[in-house]
């Protein structure tokens, strides 16, 4: 087995952090696998560790041993540790969520520290400073050790505790006070009752994977929801004296206007949730009878770098869809109601159109992620930066790849079609219940049945389902009519596959845990085309892709029954025949 010193010697390219070096001389890793996982991570801004795991190129198990006997180290599972029990105040919270550390004791002065990545001098280094104490590292699972640092952080129930024990008497005039001196303030404030409850928030939506947070005021009631897999689940509920007090920190890190609170805004602020990883959040509030709503989307920029398999794409459908972005001109179109996933698959599609040699110009409103290569424009209705004034401007910039957010008027409809149909490849969304819809939307628009059929290449129907927790799915015997009536056709029902049921677990959320898309991928053929020209019905063009083997929304949900992925009723719930 080699040294790390030898293979440190021998990999000049990369310097492979101490983790990376062990796990090569153990042979758990490859030199190239290992500098590729640790690209990636700086690229993302994650820590090596979180991208070792979440890659699934080491599991946490194997990599706890082989790091327990490279450095010596104890082994520890965590599932036997009460956090409860575990010593309090020893360490600042905020390292142990940074670096990934819990305390487990004290011995005259130093302390067990437990860390799934021993090499880390930096980790060692703060909390010597911090406690003026020495370090012993335990080894623990890399997962289980995070859901303990959760378990442990401050709860939201302490936080609103102190919430009600506080004073919130608050005018319009400390307001302004607020607004102007926001940056003197934030010192002052940082361990204030609000700033921890809402800080509180975020971490545990970001932890439980939501992809929106709404603050709600009411009469006599206040409550906080998070969207989690597209359902809503309310988390806490607390004293309706918070609501301007909350209000107005958002507002602060969000760098909107403090003291307006008659017309709705939109901001956007950032939130550190690791060493190296920090998360978008974009915010809007809307006037109510009792105060502001406000709803947080958490943008996460590296769910546009998954990948297009990690999207949930059958093979016949990506092949589809990579070869019409390969095309040089031609219009992409992704359809589907708000939060079904289409920002995600388009930012995809440009993540793999994003070379030196491309020139990709985006309109939004507003940009969601960012994409470093990508020349991205907030659209700005107010100041005239409308998406055809962008599209018009875009057009005298070289451009090779356009991206529209939405094509909501016939306008911005008449000059993608035009940048289409001049050598561009324009990709957009449309909101649209399936993809043969897509096209006589156009045309009621009013834009003329050639334009479409010349400019169009696919379009894409796309929906999100939630995905059955794998670790609790039980398999569940269904009657065969129930099958039929689905939309099974009778040579399906050979009892070569099984349907399952969402059960629940602590792993989950009431059986079901992430999502995966459903997709209807339908290129524009000759057939298509002439439907199109002759200004045919919806219902035409749906029977002749299903002639080309499209499948539809209903189809390729269950089709992921089929493959175990999701439940039938979820499939019958996201999509209709």
């Amino acid at each position: 087995m080699a040294s790390l010193d030898t293979i440190q010697r021998e990999s000049p390219a990369i310097a492979l952090p101490g983790l990376g070096r062990a796990l090569v001389a153990a042979g758990k890793l490859g030199q190239k696998s290992a500098e590729e996982i640790y690209r990636k991570a700086v690229t993302g801004k994650n820590s090596f560790i979180g991208e070792l795991v979440g890659s699934g190129a080491v599991s946490a198990s194997d990599l706890a041993h082989t790091l327990s006997a490279a450095y010596a180290a104890p082994l520890l599972d965590l599932d036997a540790i009460d956090p409860q029990r575990l010593p309090k105040g020893l360490l600042d919270g905020k390292i142990c969520f940074d670096y990934r550390v819990v305390v487990l004791s004290k011995r005259s002065n130093r302390l067990m520290v437990a860390t799934a990545d021993p090499s880390d001098q930096a980790a060692a280094e703060k909390i010597k400073f911090s406690t003026q104490m020495g370090v012993d590292w335990v080894i623990a699972e890399y997962d289980k050790l995070s859901k303990l640092v959760e378990a442990s952080s401050t709860s939201a129930t302490e936080a609103m505790e102190d919430i009600i024990g506080s004073d919130f008497e608050f005018d319009e005039a400390s307001a302004e006070a607020i607004s102007d001196n926001a940056q003197a303030n934030t010192a002052e404030v940082e361990d204030a009752p609000v700033v921890r409850f809402l800080h509180k928030m975020l971490m545990d939506a970001f932890s439980m994977r939501a992809s929106d947070l709404h603050f709600e005021p009411y009469e006599h009631t206040y409550r906080v929801r998070f969207r989690i897999d597209g359902e809503l689940r309310e988390i806490a509920s607390p004293p309706i004296a918070i609501k301007d007090k909350l209000a107005s920190r958002i507002k602060v890190i969000s760098r909107m206007d403090i003291s307006e609170k008659r017309v709705p805004q939109d901001g956007r602020m950032k939130l550190k949730v690791g060493p190296d990883r920090v998360i978008d959040f974009r915010v809007s509030t809307l006037p109510t009878l009792f105060g502001e709503k406000i709803v947080i989307r958490i943008l996460d920029p590296s769910s546009a770098k998954l990948g297009i398999d990690a999207l949930g794409y059958e093979p016949e459908e990506k092949e589809r869809l990579i070869k019409a972005i390969s095309r040089p001109y031609g219009m992409i179109l992704v359809t589907g109601p708000t939060g079904s996933g289409k920002t995600v698959s388009l930012y995809t599609c440009l993540n793999m159109l994003n070379q030196p040699g491309v020139n990709i110009a985006t309109a939004e409103d507003p940009s969601e992620i960012n994409l470093p290569g990508v020349n991205q424009v907030n659209v700005n209705e107010k100041a005239g930066l409308t998406f055809a004034a962008a599209l018009k401007s875009f057009l005298r910039q070289d451009p090779d790849i356009i991206m529209v957010g939405e094509i909501r008027d016939l306008e911005t409809a008449d000059i993608s079609i035009k940048a289409a149909q001049t050598g561009h490849l324009v990709l957009s969304t449309l909101h649209t219940n399936d993809a043969p819809a897509t096209l006589t939307r156009m045309r009621n628009m009013g834009i003329a049945p050639f334009n479409i059929a010349s400019s169009v290449i696919l379009i894409t129907a796309q929906r999100l389902a939630r995905r059955l927790c794998p670790h609790c799915k039980s398999v569940v015997d269904l009657p065969e009519e129930t099958l039929l009536n689905a939309g099974y056709k009778q040579s399906e029902l050979d009892h070569t596959w099984k349907t399952y049921k969402p059960v629940g677990c602590s792993q989950c959320n009431n059986g079901y845990k992430g999502r995966v898309g459903i997709y209807q991928v339908m290129p524009i053929s000759e057939e298509i085309q002439k439907i199109i020209l002759r200004d045919g019905s919806a219902m035409e063009i749906a029977k002749q892709a299903d002639l080309e083997g499209v499948r539809s929304l209903r189809r390729s949900g269950l089709h992921k029954v089929k493959l175990g992925l999701t439940s039938l009723e979820e499939v019958l719930a996201c999509t209709n025949e």
